[in-house]
């Protein structure tokens, strides 16, 4: 990894642990409360080989014993948290409050919880929580030998339980439901489906070439976890993993390592994407039965809205009760400061928000059994143009299909229709440096300024579109067909090692008529092109996001991002339009 890159992430996540006690509101639950008591438990669990301490906190509400039981409710923490972060506690209180058992919990390796961190591997994290299943259900007690006889059962040893919990406290859930078909309804929050993709995505459709490193969010995440002992002192012993990597279990690290290396042979870099799939919901989907109600954000570079869609898809394809909610805030920025009327977790305050009521419902139909709660539609997302926060989501019974094209002229427009296409060529050629920038990730939860995105001229090629005549909706991840020229990258493509493939990164921006141009979320598609020889299709990421009359959209290819690992070499790359043989853009248009 170059000097410049190593230093910044090192920069990062120091500023990111810095800035963590305050961020999450590390606090102490209240020991009781009028409404529900608190008591600190721990457990002792076997999970992957190893012997786990978990550390978890049970909330209990007043009034819920043996002869009037409740059900339960599971929660864990985000990447960096605990069991007393702002909002998992919050989660604890919430449900309490509204009668449910809570039981929440540091997940392993974060907290005074033990074992390295194993990316919510369903063999570990999931069989670690269904140890705290077993409690709810009655069948073990704590290590200090409380039981809990006051959780609905649906059978001896089976209670009545849900989990929620948001990202890292999201993908558990299914983890979780994979192993232990006791769950009941699922509530995972800004999660991933594949962990390959996350960390290494390659939006050329349909290709098995690795993709582009995600270098600055997956450093800092890393070095959040190795530096635990930073911020928890007198961590438990078995949190320690082995000298190449102390907080992360082998295989992890390994994978984190062969990302930053540089360098993808395809032996190597086959073995760790396929580790990070193996722990990830793509691959175990097929055994989680428990009624899943997807929320992802829209402000989101790190885990975008097409995870939650590719989960809801293949859970809906299976037969299982599954709803699916664009929220407006994800990992990028917006997640310490949601929009007005949106699902706070840190406050907690589920009824005064969309999202929140949603929530509700789910638990309240699929763990009490009310079946006048609605479950609501299949699908709703948040619309940043509406004022009104009691009118902010619109709702649908499927994702919109892909309904408008555009053709990518050799003049550098982008023009509606097949027959205005000209011919023309034009060409960029990128740096030994990044020239493009999209987002510095994690500058808003740090606080941190994020310059304006932009791309250096002579290193992008752009496709101007005529202003709109009416207001256009898009809602679902645009489509582009493309063709490039670049015998540098045709040389070096075979070389058995998929750096020498050609990298390129495809936006699209709002400008408006002043000339601002904004790129929605500050989302990019990385492309590494399988083979420049052939054309080649690229999902760009999902958005929400109304074009307003007079505004045109401008379709981007760049040679870099800063916030990803980039092309070795120079590699000129030259696109060719004309009639006949031009590149599409389509686009999932619900209005105008």
């Amino acid at each position: 990894m170059p000097r410049t890159r190593a230093s910044i992430a090192l920069a990062l996540g120091a500023a990111l642990l810095a800035s963590l006690p305050a961020s999450l509101t590390l606090t102490d639950p209240a020991s009781a409360t009028a409404r529900y008591s608190v008591t600190a438990l721990e457990f002792t669990v076997r999970a992957g080989g190893r012997t786990c301490l978990v550390d978890a906190d049970l909330y209990r509400p007043a009034g819920v014993d043996r002869a009037r039981p409740a059900p339960a409710v599971l929660a864990t923490n985000g990447f960096g948290g605990s069991k007393s972060d702002g909002s998992t506690e919050a989660i604890g209180r919430a449900f309490a409050e509204r009668g449910y058992v809570s039981l929440v919990y540091s997940g392993l390796g974060f907290g005074r919880s033990g074992c390295p961190i194993s990316l919510d591997d369903p063999a570990i994290d999931g069989t670690a929580a269904s140890g705290l299943i077993d409690f709810l259900g009655g069948g073990r007690a704590a290590d200090d030998g409380t039981r809990a006889d006051f959780v609905t059962l649906d059978g001896a040893g089976d209670p009545r339980v849900g989990m929620i919990g948001g990202s890292y406290g999201g993908a558990v859930q299914l983890a979780t439901a994979a192993v232990d078909h006791r769950v009941d309804a699922l509530v995972p929050l800004i999660t991933w489906n594949d962990l390959a993709h996350s960390l290494d995505p390659n939006n050329a459709h349909g290709t098995a070439v690795p993709g582009v490193f995600t270098w600055q969010w997956t450093n800092g995440f890393y070095l959040v976890g190795e530096s635990r002992p930073l911020t928890w002192a007198n961590l438990d012993p078995s949190r320690i993993s082995s000298l190449t990597c102390l907080h992360f279990v082998t295989k992890a690290c390994d994978t984190i390592k062969t990302l930053n290396s540089g360098r993808y042979p395809a032996r190597a870099t086959a073995e760790a994407l396929a580790y990070a799939r193996g722990v990830s919901p793509v691959s175990y989907l097929n055994r989680v039965k428990a009624p899943t109600l997807l929320v992802q954000g829209q402000a989101d570079s790190l885990f975008n809205l097409d995870e939650a869609t590719a989960t809801y898809r293949t859970l809906e394809a299976r037969g299982t009760t599954t709803r699916m909610i664009w929220q407006s805030w994800g990992h990028s920025g917006g997640s310490t400061n949601p929009a007005a009327g949106e699902l706070d977790l840190a406050r907690g305050d589920l009824e005064s928000s969309y999202v929140g009521r949603r929530i509700v419902a789910w638990f309240d139909r699929h763990l009490r059994g009310q079946r006048g709660a609605d479950l609501g539609p299949a699908f709703a997302y948040y619309r940043d143009w509406i004022t009104d926060p009691a009118r902010t989501y619109a709702t649908a019974d499927r994702l919109p299909a892909l309904t408008r094209a555009f053709y990518l002229s050799g003049d550098g427009k982008l023009v509606d229709s097949a027959r205005k296409v000209v011919r023309g060529s034009r060409t960029y050629t990128n740096s030994t440096v990044p020239t493009s920038h999209s987002e510095s990730p994690l500058s808003g939860a740090l606080g941190l300024p994020d310059p304006a995105p932009y791309d250096t001229p002579g290193t992008c090629l752009g496709w101007t579109g005529a202003p709109l005549t009416r207001a256009m909706d898009v809602v679902g991840a645009p489509r582009a067909t493309l063709k490039v020229v670049s015998p540098a990258a045709e040389r070096t493509q075979d070389s058995g090692d998929a750096a020498d493939r050609l990298v390129l990164f495809a936006k699209l921006y709002d400008l408006a008529p002043d000339g601002t141009q904004t790129l929605v979320h500050r989302l990019v598609a990385p492309v590494r092109v399988p083979d420049v020889t052939r054309s080649f299709t690229v999902s760009l990421p999902g958005i929400v996001h109304r074009y307003e009359k007079g505004h045109r959209l401008r379709f981007v290819i760049a040679a870099s991002d800063d916030a990803y690992f980039g092309n070795r070499g120079i590699k000129p790359v030259t696109v060719v339009g004309a009639p006949g043989h031009a590149g599409v853009l389509r686009l999932p248009v619900t209005g105008g």
